[in-house]
């Protein structure tokens, strides 16, 4: 691994060790459902376990929903294993792009760290956590924690908007941050990253070719020094 793609893989390894240490914290200090205020009513801790994908998706609601008749625990396995090949292809494009001269691999590298860390609940909490979790586990059978919660409103939806009980801001963790940011912050520059690059691979381009010519054009001989004619030789007898 080269010294610039070391330096992304630590800034997503830094994502992944907060990430799990804060959950640790929490699945060992905090019963299900409990809930911590930390400004009022509206910045909390609540302590919850997702057994799907982003806001609570799971791919046997979406299976069933498009007629597949599929168990719980198979959405699980299908959900982990997705994700594994997913985490692995993000790292791969991290790797490729290390030379890149904008920021863009700071946030690809965001991105893989939060997905990484939620991979680990997915993948081992079923299995590591066993004795505590509330639900059957096993390896790849994991929920992922989540604990952080701004209570900005909460209530029923009309019928004409599909109705239910809706927080307008779901429960999250270290991990969703890191996924989110990177991904808005590519949205929003990703013009502006791509530009930078071309113009530092421009500026690559036109610095190795003027190299290249200084170095095999042949240099100009420095003429020598004209002799000067030497003297006549006086005759003899003159």
């Amino acid at each position: 691994m080269t010294k610039k793609a070391s330096k992304y893989f630590l800034i997503a390894l830094s994502v992944i060790i907060l990430d799990q240490v804060i959950k640790f914290i929490v699945k060992f200090n905090m019963e299900l459902r409990e809930e911590i205020k930390v400004l009022g009513d509206v910045v909390k801790i609540h302590f919850i376990e997702n057994k799907g994908a982003a806001f609570g998706l799971t791919v046997t609601n979406l299976a069933n929903g498009l007629g597949f008749d599929m168990s719980e625990e198979t959405g699980k396995l299908i959900l982990s294993l997705f994700s594994i090949v997913a985490v692995i292809a993000i790292g791969v494009v991290l790797y490729r792009m290390a030379d890149h001269k904008s920021p863009l691999p700071i946030f690809v590298a965001l991105i893989f760290g939060g997905a990484m860390g939620n991979i680990i609940d997915r993948t081992f909490y079923g299995m590591w956590f066993s004795h505590m979790n509330n639900y059957d586990g096993g390896l790849f059978h994991g929920r992922v924690v989540d604990m952080f919660y701004f209570d900005i409103w909460s209530g029923y939806l009309p019928e004409f908007m599909g109705g239910g009980y809706y927080n307008l801001w779901p429960i999250f963790n270290i991990a969703d941050s890191a996924i989110s940011v990177g991904i808005v912050i590519i949205l929003i520059f990703q013009g502006k990253f791509f530009k930078m690059d071309e113009q530092a691979s421009g500026i690559g381009v036109e610095t190795a070719t003027a190299a290249s010519t200084a170095t095999s054009s042949p240099a100009e001989p420095t003429p020598s020094p004209t002799p000067e004619p030497s003297e006549k030789k006086e005759e003899a007898g003159e």
